[in-house]
């Protein structure tokens, strides 16, 4: 379907001069036909409710499909199901795949998996061979091939001299390099955050130096080599501020949270569910509440659904040995939703980090809502109630904590690509 109308929805859109007003919006042939405040001739099936809200389509800048290799947790035509349900229009995936994402024609396999879809796949690639953090990898042909960025996904890129010269080779690209801030070795066999939690629960902890070392020395080589850092899921009160003075100094550095970050803390860790288990931890309250002013003051320029499914011999396990990760895709928009109704975390504020946030990180344009120019968009209710379960879960992974409870807030409709996908 290429035609939908939506009628009397809020846009959120601050650059649009009908931002935050109720508008009615026509989409023919995969184009914005109308849009205004007065109500014009409906085109294809019309959506309408008080509490819907309509904003440029959402991009997640961090979801792993698994696939090629672990397609038992989750693929590419699964992960695609459960991003359009999610309400994105585009999705980054990372290249912690087996084999790992390192040439062009692993980067064509995903893009082609794509094509046709609501959701549009943008690959990223690996900086180095298997992401051993060892060699480089063929990074100015990947680029052409289309990888959006360079990232060893979860794994850090632990060698400086690495560090060092994908700085360099990506400049005359201005291309992207993210990574993971965090000290492998500090972190290693830390299962939750340390602190006051981890001691009472008897469980090795990660320290939050283990991300501040590695904020701090990413910034000092990134200030002698020049070019420009993304740095991926920051937990801490004190890596926002180390990075919100580095922005002050002029430094090209963004990054990016977990949805879940801003959500959750290390208290939800005291029932051993390993659902709460993910890599960066969950911190303390202070850690959560300065995720969410870096959201608010712009510090932290995009929201992310860190997608990592795990099959459920992963998790059905003693928490120490568990994997980490949460499927995210679902559940950004009612997590947001709630931090909304909470009063903690405004959709004014946190939406712009889901639709505008990584379109700027990744030196894309951004999407402009008027008429003549292809919808590309999202529409979701804040009021519709239901829950994740079997029926509802598209992802092949159920690792979740919110799996089997209510939530408020569901997607209504996606459009891009010249479709129009209608989700609930």
């Amino acid at each position: 379907m290429s035609s939908l109308y939506l009628k009397g929805v809020k846009l959120i859109n601050p650059s649009s001069e009908f931002h935050l007003k109720k508008v009615h919006l026509s989409i023919k042939n995969g184009k914005i036909d109308y849009l205004g405040l007065k109500e014009t001739t409906a085109a294809g099936k019309v959506v309408e409710g008080k509490d819907l809200i309509v904003t440029p389509g959402w991009f997640d800048l961090r979801a792993n499909f698994c696939d090629p290799g672990m397609e038992h947790k989750e693929d590419l035509n699964s992960g695609l199901k459960a991003a359009a349900a999610g309400g994105f229009s585009d999705v980054c995936l990372l290249p912690d795949t087996h084999p790992t994402i390192q040439s062009k024609n692993d980067i064509e396999y995903l893009k082609s998996k794509g094509r046709g879809k609501v959701t549009t796949v943008h690959p990223m690639a690996a900086v180095t061979l298997g992401r051993k953090g060892e060699e480089l990898s063929e990074m100015i042909d990947l680029h052409h091939a289309g990888a959006v960025a360079f990232t060893d996904g979860h794994d850090p890129i632990w060698n400086t001299d690495i560090l060092l010269k994908t700085l360099q080779y990506l400049q005359p690209l201005n291309g992207l390099l993210m990574n993971r801030p965090e000290d492998k070795w500090l972190a290693k066999f830390g299962v939750m955050h340390e602190g006051v939690q981890s001691t009472r629960l008897g469980m090795r902890g990660v320290p939050v130096a283990g991300e501040t070392i590695m904020v701090e020395r990413d910034l000092r080589i990134l200030e002698y080599a020049g070019g420009k850092i993304h740095f991926s899921q920051v937990s801490s009160a004190e890596a926002v501020d180390m990075i919100k003075k580095a922005k002050k100094r002029g430094l090209a550095v963004t990054c990016d949270v977990s949805v879940h970050h801003l959500c959750f803390n290390d208290t939800y860790l005291s029932t051993f569910d390993t659902n709460y288990k993910v890599s960066p931890p969950f911190r303390t309250e202070k850690d959560r509440k300065a995720l969410i002013a870096g959201v608010k003051d712009g510090t932290i320029d995009t929201i992310v659904s860190a997608h990592e499914p795990q099959d459920e011999e992963s998790k059905k396990l003693e928490f120490d040995l568990a994997e980490f990760g949460i499927t995210g895709l679902q559940t950004l928009w009612p997590v947001l939703n709630q931090l909304d109704l909470k009063g903690e975390l405004s959709l004014e504020q946190s939406l712009p980090a889901v639709f505008d946030g990584p379109r700027k990180v990744l030196g894309l344009p951004a999407i402009a809502l008027n008429v003549g120019a292809d919808a590309c968009l999202t529409v979701a209710s804040t009021s519709t109630r239901w829950i994740l379960d079997k029926k509802t879960n598209l992802s092949k992974s159920v690792n979740n904590p919110f799996f089997g409870k209510e939530l408020t807030g569901m997607v209504a409709a996606v459009a891009n690509n010249g479709l129009v996908q209608i989700i609930n």
